[in-house]
């Protein structure tokens, strides 16, 4: 279930960094959709959470525990981050912002799963 929901997460971010590169390429800044693409993919990482948490806790054994939930708690931050920031700044950077935000959550997805498959 962890694979599925990493990289649906996975596809969904790069989906999102598409769209806000776009949308940067263009000159145009972040519009409310893309922040409710973030809240999409916020919510599939809530849910990814609480997998990994009852996994973990029903038995399931992981090489490096730290890491992993030092990734699951970090990525709850970027696409929030991200989103605050690009709502203030209201030019193409904001775009920008929402884009590498969009692939830093890609990656630690990617890495989340190397270690649940470790």
């Amino acid at each position: 279930m962890i694979g599925v929901l990493t990289w649906l997460v996975g596809a969904l971010c790069l989906a999102l960094a598409g769209w806000a590169a776009w949308r940067a390429v263009r000159d145009q800044p972040v519009v409310l959709h893309q922040l409710f693409g973030a809240g999409v993919i916020e919510a599939v990482l809530v849910v990814q959470v609480v997998a990994v948490a009852v996994l973990l806790a029903s038995g399931e054994g992981v090489s490096d525990a730290v890491t992993l939930w030092g990734y699951l708690v970090s990525v709850l931050f970027v696409l929030p981050a991200a989103a605050a920031a690009s709502f203030v700044e209201r030019t193409r950077w904001s775009s920008v912002i929402l884009a590498l935000a969009a692939l830093t959550t890609g990656f630690l997805q990617y890495r989340i799963l190397v270690l649940w498959l470790a």
